[in-house]
């Protein structure tokens, strides 16, 4: 048997919905927080231009604002991008909420617990070993490879440690997509 893999397996980590944040509320201190149905508010004084994201405490349902632009003249946005806001567009929504510098500014961060998928690729018959895997993220998923290839081949996380051998850390939490090589069971 060859020591070269045979073929290589495309995964693909997709979000499939947008994360909850962890952001502590001024009314019940509850720690987390939902952008609901991904909303702004856009207030023009002028030819000034306010733009908040508005998210909802999962406990108590207050809504709080996020400020994605505070004070900006009207001509410095893109008018797709104000049309967007006005429109409440998801892809806005998202890629606003998975700013870091938005993150960091409001000091929350995303808690990714069941906002994920991983699809691997359906073959007919059982994976040929020693098997090469390409995984791919859509979204800025931070999750620890060890624990997502233990997911998508369906072994124990200390298998994994044994036979796989991966370009990145298996045990430090990545967002970027990586390459690794399970080999047969000894």
């Amino acid at each position: 048997m060859s020591s070269q893999p045979h073929i290589v397996l495309p995964w693909v980590v997709r979000r499939t919905r947008l994360p909850l944040l962890s952001l502590r509320c001024v009314d019940c201190r509850s720690a987390s927080a939902t952008t609901g149905d991904g909303r702004f508010r856009v207030n023009a004084n002028g030819n000034l231009l306010d733009v908040w994201l508005l998210v909802r405490c999962v406990s108590c349902d207050r809504t709080s604002k996020l400020t994605v632009r505070e004070r900006a003249p009207v001509g410095s946005v893109e008018p797709a991008e104000l049309d967007g806001y006005h429109a409440n567009d998801p892809e806005l929504v998202a890629s606003r909420l998975l700013d870091p510098l938005l993150a960091r500014r409001h000091r929350f961060t995303l808690d990714w617990r069941g906002a994920w998928q991983l699809d691997t690729a359906s073959e007919g018959h059982g994976p040929v070993w020693p098997a090469r895997v390409r995984v791919a993220f859509e979204d800025p998923v931070p999750v620890r490879p060890e624990r997502l290839i233990a997911h998508g081949l369906g072994l124990s996380r200390s298998e994994v440690l044994r036979r796989t051998r991966c370009d990145v850390s298996l045990r430090r939490r990545t967002s970027v997509g990586f390459s690794f090589t399970v080999t047969a069971r000894v």
